[in-house]
């Protein structure tokens, strides 16, 4: 995994789907466009949540990875609509 730095952490490990969107949603409000917020998550419906949540928000999937039981993706912010 490369050095980026995040802005925000959403640690949604052990929580189960919807949870970790639903975090993910409350934590990119809070911060301004082109910020980074990493999530980490344990749930395997997170490997398709949150790239498609990303998606469907209008952020950037800039990373995603594997570490250990840990599914961690990193996000940069798009545009509030």
């Amino acid at each position: 995994m490369s050095e980026i730095t995040e802005d925000a952490l959403v640690d949604a490990r052990e929580l189960m789907c919807p949870m970790p969107v639903m975090a993910a949603t409350k934590a990119a409000r809070r911060l301004e466009p082109g910020q980074i917020l990493k999530i980490m998550a344990t749930d395997k419906g997170a490997l398709s949540d949150i790239p498609a949540w990303a998606e469907s928000n209008g952020h950037e999937l800039v990373e995603q990875s594997t570490e250990g039981t840990d599914f961690v993706f990193v996000v940069r912010t798009g545009e509030p609509d």
